[in-house]
């Protein structure tokens, strides 16, 4: 078995367990899983299936990647390390985010209940923006319910004694399908038209990972948006969670909504006027601040 150890930034406010509470909130996951404190996730980094293990070793202060499937060869392994360093935010330093959010009345409470939390990012880009327009107008559990058929259906099974995981789609694969293909799975037609455009463009070369991530936050937006079927709200989500821009504030999300109105304890929902005096102040802690928000919505 081929291992690997992967260090993390700043592992006095990491918590592992906090970021596999949040990678184990939906039961329809299929992209990963959580078992005996241990993440499971298939990869392709050479175009061939791979399936690791991510465990913590406290003692190096750092996540052990075992190899349990596969032979990747030294640049696949470099691209799996990146992948899961981008997945789990492991080099990133809490300390600005959690120095601003001690003064904060909101954030503050929140990074006290989950100290440790990192932004958990969705480093496939076609994943990332797929995902945004698979959960349009619709609530959570029923966004994984789609997912899970569009994965199942269309994605990479790969198998071991413990259970399966799958590889998310490639674009070639959902950009030679019609709407009608989705349609049964519950899409509606508006959203299997947008998530078979963006397969075709990332398809044909026109929308690439290299590109949105070179390009800076505003323009990066500005770009996504310009793509049919694709709002603000969808556009910063994707630079959340893809490019990690620290900027991208989803105003628009229903969940944020929420989360304000239950930390604040606010009469009724906030408008969108009032979302943006409320976190106006956040800047270039928005994506962190929303991230926290949300993971006010799921228990303990």
């Amino acid at each position: 078995m081929m291992t690997m150890l992967l260090p993390v930034t700043d592992y006095a406010r990491f918590n592992f367990d906090e970021c596999l509470r949040f990678l184990n909130r939906s039961p329809r996951e299929c992209l990963h899983r959580v078992e005996d404190r241990a993440i499971y996730k298939a990869l392709a980094p050479g175009g061939e299936p791979v399936l690791v293990r991510i465990r913590e070793d406290a003692a190096q202060k750092a996540l052990v990647l075992d190899v349990l499937q596969g032979a990747p060869d030294e640049a696949q392994r470099g691209g799996i390390a990146r992948y899961v360093t981008r997945w789990l935010h492991l080099d990133g330093d809490m300390g600005a985010f959690y120095e601003f959010a001690a003064t904060d009345g909101l954030l503050k409470s929140l990074v006290q209940d989950y100290s440790g939390l990192r932004l958990i990012g969705i480093p496939d880009l076609f994943e990332a923006i797929t995902w945004t327009i698979t959960g349009q107008q619709i609530n959570l559990a029923f966004a994984y319910t789609m997912k899970q058929r569009l994965v199942q259906a269309f994605g990479y099974p790969v198998e071991w004694e413990g259970g399966v995981v799958h590889l998310y789609p490639h674009p070639a694969v959902i950009a030679v399908l019609q709407p009608e293909d989705l349609m049964p799975m519950q899409f509606s037609r508006t959203k299997a038209e947008g998530i078979i455009r963006i397969a075709r463009l990332m398809a044909d070369g026109a929308l690439t990972e290299e590109k949105i991530a070179a390009m800076p936050y505003e323009a990066a937006r500005d770009g996504l948006v310009s793509i049919k079927g694709i709002g603000p709200w969808s556009a910063n989500y994707v630079l959340m969670k893809f490019a990690q821009h620290p900027q991208a504030l989803p105003l628009e999300d229903a969940g944020l909504h929420n989360a304000l109105r239950h930390r604040l304890q606010l009469p009724a929902k906030p408008s969108l006027p009032e979302v943006k005096a409320l976190t106006a102040h956040w800047k270039n802690h928005a994506a962190y601040a929303t991230f926290y928000c949300w993971r006010s919505l799921y228990g303990q």
